[in-house]
């Protein structure tokens, strides 16, 4: 292997569940064969390219489920280098992927009822590995279920970790969500034989419900933050080349003079940041909108200052209505962290620790660990 770029890379996969049956998958796009989807085979070792099928959802043609040894043991898996990619873990029961035509990778899902893995128990950490580095980060964006943790070794540097949940950390998101006023969180809460598989993300519930959860839910705060903002300068700071920039509302648009104009976001807009007014990011409204749908989100938008540079952790997620579901994963996790909505990495300049769960560099070693 060539110092100048590293084809592939060793991470070490450690089964802390209770179950002697676990499973990994690891899928991505391959970056030395022209961005073709990946899975890694059985043995987790051999890169597999699946042939675009004529048919939809079409099976896999060869096995692609890495056993896991039992509780307490650690196996190696290799990697090529790879966009986009994922970790999976299925605890009991081997998850089904398909394929359709492109090649394009049909993965498991819970926002389609009729998914072959619905039932099951799987969660996943996500990454990417290129040019002598990668970034992992575990997500909370889809939902939460599993408890993946990272542990990463760069060639320099200290020691990076993301801790992942408390042993009760699912169950502090239900309970949590069971105990809202509104009972449109408890309804995120997704049953299996009678007790609690996984929680939605608010963005994924509104997605099952065919629209009908949270409406209405964040107008009234997008009203008083359009008022506040009628009267006084909404300040950014971009973080980029455009850097601290004044909005103003008026005409029902909140206008950032030549730079372009964000209409009032609806709950599912706030909640999937990437719709409505959050859907153009081109140029300064990339970071704009990534600002903004996470001071919407916090629920930080009514604080005079600039955001989010005088923001603070300890003052997310203050008013009854926010994210609770951000919230309570946050408070489920170890150390506070994880991407539970799609712009958790726009960080506080007030301090705190990071949200977003990720770590990054030139990898000596990456210990993924289920449970």
């Amino acid at each position: 292997m060539s110092s100048a770029n590293i084809s592939t890379m060793d991470i070490q996969l450690q089964n802390q569940t209770k179950s002697n049956n676990v499973f990994a998958y690891i899928t991505g796009l391959a970056l030395d064969k022209g961005s073709h989807v990946c899975v890694m085979k059985a043995d987790g070792k051999t890169p597999y390219y699946p042939d675009s099928p004529s048919e939809i959802l079409q099976p896999l043609s060869e096995n692609c489920s890495i056993k896991l040894g039992a509780p307490g043991s650690t196996i190696t898996v290799t990697i090529p280098q790879l966009a986009g990619g994922r970790i999976w873990f299925s605890v009991d029961n081997e998850l089904k992927f398909l394929v359709n035509p492109g090649p394009a990778l049909v993965e498991p899902s819970i926002s389609n009822p009729s998914d072959p893995n619905i039932n099951l128990t799987w969660d996943f950490c996500e990454f990417t590995f290129a040019n002598n580095s990668i970034y992992a980060n575990i997500s909370y964006v889809d939902f939460v279920s599993l408890s993946v943790s990272l542990n990463f070794t760069p060639k320099d540097g200290a020691e990076q970790k993301v801790l992942g949940l408390k042993p009760d950390g699912l169950q502090h998101v239900v309970d949590g969500l069971r105990a809202q006023d509104n009972k449109d969180w408890s309804k995120l809460v997704y049953e299996a034989d009678g007790k609690p598989l996984r929680v939605m993300s608010p963005n994924n519930g509104i997605v099952m419900a065919g629209g009908n959860l949270f409406k209405g839910y964040y107008e009234p705060y997008v009203d008083q933050v359009w008022d506040k903002y009628s009267k006084c300068p909404l300040a950014i700071d971009t973080h980029a080349q455009w850097g601290k920039v004044d909005g103003h509302c008026g005409k029902g648009q909140l206008e950032f003079p030549g730079i372009g104009e964000f209409s009032k976001p609806s709950t599912a807009d706030i909640f999937g940041c990437s719709s409505g007014p959050f859907a153009n990011n081109a140029g300064a409204l990339g970071p704009l909108t990534a600002r903004i749908s996470a001071g919407f989100n916090r629920t930080t938008l009514l604080n005079e200052q600039v955001h989010p540079n005088a923001e603070k952790v300890d003052d997310y997620y203050k008013l009854p209505v926010t994210n609770h579901y951000a919230r309570l994963v946050h408070e489920a996790n170890i150390d506070g962290r994880g991407y539970a909505f799609p712009y958790d990495d726009v960080p506080a300049g007030g301090g705190g620790v990071d949200q977003s769960g990720f770590v990054n560099g030139n990898p000596k070693s990456l210990l993924v660990t289920i449970g």
